[in-house]
């Protein structure tokens, strides 16, 4: 955060007289890194990953938001319209993987391989810590999701490919980083299986969360009524999966103080230049 302010990449001051406190503003080169941090993974995904890009909208329906499974349990943790039956969308994954709700799907025309970038907004409720005020915990931040809809027999395969695809974000952006499997204990209660990814952050002496890579088998796709005819000509619930590909601000953080120089400059790694436009961030005057 410290070093982010220094070279005037947010103002979180001016955020939080617009917005309150969680919000953050990015400015200058913070906004155009942002920006270039975004098209680089879009551009990752859908030309080297395979996967076919979607603008969703924003606002989704209350059932969609049960189709994914945020809904009831977490619903004080989301931002509703007074008639409680819009959300504003805590993550792509609602509006993607609702995409076809309700319909049976061909075997052969799957997977279906989606990206999207959106705003995601969450509540936060009962936060609180050092993580409140920066890049860490915020109420809504940028993020780059992957999902898939799967036949039956094939989303454990898929789900390692998608791993493998947010992976590939930190090792071309040269980030140390880990992935961990989550135990039984700590499961989201609609996914079977999750793996988290975590990039190193000197700033915080210790890894960040940026990606959770789940296979939520045929959890979501029953409450969407969301089916596929199989090779004998029955219909079977598809599964669903989803990640992070990759989630900010947090890699924005991480990013900036591992390639940050001793004179406190940032240095851009070779395959965001043409992206950025530049090398380097140095310091700016008002």
């Amino acid at each position: 955060l410290a070093l982010a302010e220094k070279l005037k990449l947010l103002d979180l001051e001016r955020a939080a007289k617009l917005s309150g406190s969680g919000f953050i503003c990015f400015t200058g080169a913070g906004a155009k890194l942002e920006r270039t941090l975004i098209n680089f993974m879009l551009d990752l995904h859908t030309r080297e990953h395979g996967y076919a890009e979607i603008s969703p909208p924003f606002l989704v329906r209350r059932g969609c938001m049960i189709g994914t499974s945020q809904l009831p349990k977490f619903e004080p943790d989301m931002y509703g319209l007074e008639n409680g039956e819009l959300f504003l969308a805590p993550t792509a994954e609602v509006p993607v993987t609702n995409f076809y709700r309700e319909e049976i799907l061909a075997i052969v025309d799957l997977p279906k391989k989606f990206v999207a970038y959106t705003p995601c907004f969450r509540r936060e409720a009962g936060s609180a810590g050092r993580e409140t005020r920066g890049l860490i915990r915020v109420h809504q931040f940028d993020k780059v999701e992957l999902v898939k809809i799967t036949a039956a027999e094939k989303s454990y395969e898929e789900l390692e490919s998608l791993i493998a695809d947010a992976e590939r974000v930190l090792q071309l952006l040269g980030l140390h980083y880990r992935v961990v499997e989550l135990c039984t204990g700590d499961l989201g209660f609609g996914s079977a299986k999750t793996y988290d990814i975590e990039v190193w952050s000197p700033g915080q002496d210790g890894y960040l969360e940026v990606s959770s890579c789940s296979n939520c088998e045929d959890y979501q796709a029953r409450r969407m009524n969301l089916r596929y005819k199989n090779a004998d000509g029955k219909n079977r619930f598809c599964h669903t999966l989803n990640g992070s590909g990759l989630a900010l601000p947090r890699l924005f953080a991480a990013f900036i103080e591992n390639n940050q120089r001793p004179d406190g400059s940032i240095a851009i790694p070779e395959k965001l230049q043409l992206y950025f436009g530049a090398s380097e961030i140095r310091s700016i005057r008002d």
